[in-house]
């Protein structure tokens, strides 16, 4: 019996290629910080790093951050926005287009988003034995917030608690770093963790609004949609405004050390972007792509520099 080609052959490089699009892998840097924040706390009591524990962990985020990425486009699919969003700015909104553009189909995608979240699964379920089982709660909520965001029946993102959904998560990263390496909980990572989970709940909040006529037509009321664009500017001004304020309070009630403030730097980015995406002028569009670029930048940087500030003190 002659085997068909397509069955014998290993994929193409062209479905491998779509298969890394459809993950996103630009947005995942900011779940590989997150996992470096942790990382940094757990240094700052004293802890020496655990490397193979710490590579697990950022592989495990990644590999969950990954899924949630390809099980978002699923949803939006499902809805159709994603197929009419001619005001998306690419690669910052409109999703990864895998599916608009025909390299994979919605059960490609769904089928993906489950082979990522098994292996994450059964990695994280290894880590657990050997770090505790609070990991195992950890990962649970977590897993639960990123399929609740997406899941048609719940859809937090249409129902104006993505921004909340996307702090959580990240919050919870920093919480599972700290975790794996320190073997139990501690106070620190949560409040090491809030500043960057406000911000990056400022970039899915700036990113949404290219996408309002989009996702507005398909039902999905994201917070841009509720508001408008210059409502959303405003929100996400006090979003920023509100993560340097604690990591202030946070350093003067020393409930972090002061090498937190190193992450304060971060905040020409947060300029930048509130005052490039607030612009009403005919320079608008090329203005969003600078204001999207910018909100990223100051989400990274600002993970970045209390990494580096965190360890600064704990040396």
């Amino acid at each position: 019996m002659q085997i068909h080609p397509s069955r014998a052959s290993p994929p193409s490089p062209v479905r491998w290629t779509a298969w890394l699009k459809a993950v996103r892998p630009g947005f995942l840097v900011l779940t590989v910080i997150a996992c470096g924040v942790g990382f940094a706390t757990s240094a700052v009591d004293g802890l020496p790093l655990q490397a193979g524990y710490a590579l697990a962990t950022v592989v495990l985020a990644a590999l969950t951050h990954a899924a949630v990425n390809v099980y978002n486009d699923c949803g939006d699919a499902v809805i159709g926005t994603d197929a009419i969003n001619d005001a998306r700015v690419e690669p910052f909104t409109g999703g990864s287009r895998v599916i608009q553009n025909g390299e994979l189909d919605l059960g490609e995608m769904y089928r993906l988003a489950g082979v990522l979240a098994l292996v994450a699964t059964v990695g994280g379920l290894m880590l657990a034995a050997q770090r505790g089982p609070g990991l195992i709660a950890i990962a649970a909520l977590g897993a639960l917030v990123g399929w609740a965001y997406s899941q048609p029946a719940l859809a937090l993102m249409s129902r104006g608690l993505g921004e909340f959904a996307v702090a959580l998560g990240w919050a919870l990263v920093v919480v599972g770093a700290d975790y794996v390496q320190r073997g139990a909980f501690a106070w620190l990572p949560l409040l090491a963790s809030t500043s960057l989970a406000l911000l990056v709940a400022a970039v899915l909040l700036i990113n949404q609004i290219p996408d309002i006529a989009a996702d507005a037509a398909c039902g999905k009321r994201t917070l841009a949609v509720r508001g408008g664009a210059s409502s959303a500017m405003r929100v996400y001004g006090l979003l920023s405004l509100a993560a340097y304020g604690w990591v202030v309070l946070a350093v003067l009630r020393d409930w972090l050390p002061a090498g937190a403030l190193w992450a304060l730097g971060a905040l020409p980015f947060g300029l930048l972007a509130w005052a490039t995406g607030s612009a009403r002028t005919a320079r608008a569009l090329p203005l969003q792509r600078v204001s999207l670029q910018a909100s990223v930048m100051q989400a990274m940087s600002h993970g970045a520099l209390l990494i580096a500030g965190l360890g600064w003190q704990s040396g």
